[in-house]
């Protein structure tokens, strides 16, 4: 049975940018919900047991929308949470020179972003990935996620569904990602997650959470870590 993480971080932590209010409407109900469908589903199809990183693969390769939607939302919030942190730190290291390689600045990364989640119609994610063709980034539409997606690691992803920032922004999607980019973004975590992309260290696994920082799972190059 999967368990619905605890926040790293306190749910007052990420104020203004991100409201303890949204945060328990979020995570409390939104992501809750998303694993206790999970639960349910999961068991009736005959993958109890599985990793939910397994149980989103299958449910996708078998085309059980209903499972894949529930388990696909899951897994990507609980990678959400990991992808902020309090206090705003600025984007440094060797992500900051593979961003810069790429895009040709930090905030040329940051307006591809927002340009890519502003025109991204309805529902989804917005993704810093890397892969075989380097650093990127993509959307995907509703519970669509990165684990069914080949040669493709996700670094950083936003929440584009509106309850991730209605409560604080009404419809200003725009003025949500920036100021999420500026004061809340964890570019350690994602400059972690590009070194596990390299084969050094570990990407982001499901249900391998800690406080303050995720415990994840074998990576492998320009590849999902494999269930």
């Amino acid at each position: 049975m999967f368990k619905l993480p605890d926040l790293p971080y306190d749910y007052e932590a990420l104020e203004p940018t991100v409201s303890a209010d949204t945060l328990h409407f979020h995570h409390d109900k939104h992501h809750k919900a998303y694993v206790d469908k999970t639960n349910e589903l999961a068991e009736k199809a005959g993958l109890t047991g599985k990793s939910l990183e397994e149980v989103v693969r299958e449910a996708s390769r078998s085309g059980d929308k209903k499972l894949f939607n529930n388990a696909a939302q899951a897994w990507n919030h609980a990678f959400f949470w990991q992808c902020m942190a309090p206090g705003g730190k600025s984007c440094t290291g060797q992500l900051k020179a593979a961003i810069e390689k790429t895009f040709g600045s930090v905030d040329q990364f940051k307006d591809a972003f927002v340009e890519e989640g502003v025109g991204h119609f309805a529902s989804g994610w917005v993704w810093l990935v890397t892969g075989s063709e380097g650093l990127k980034v993509i959307s995907t539409h509703d519970a669509d996620d990165t684990l069914v997606k080949d040669g493709l690691f996700p670094l950083l992803v936003c929440d584009l569904w509106e309850h991730a920032y209605y409560l604080d922004y009404q419809n200003d999607r725009k003025g949500f990602l920036k100021a999420w980019l500026d004061k809340a973004a964890n570019y350690a975590f994602a400059e972690q997650q590009m070194f596990a992309a390299d084969g050094k260290g570990e990407g982001f696994r499901y249900g391998q959470e800690t406080a303050g920082q995720s415990q994840p799972a074998q990576g492998a190059p320009s590849q999902q870590p494999q269930a």
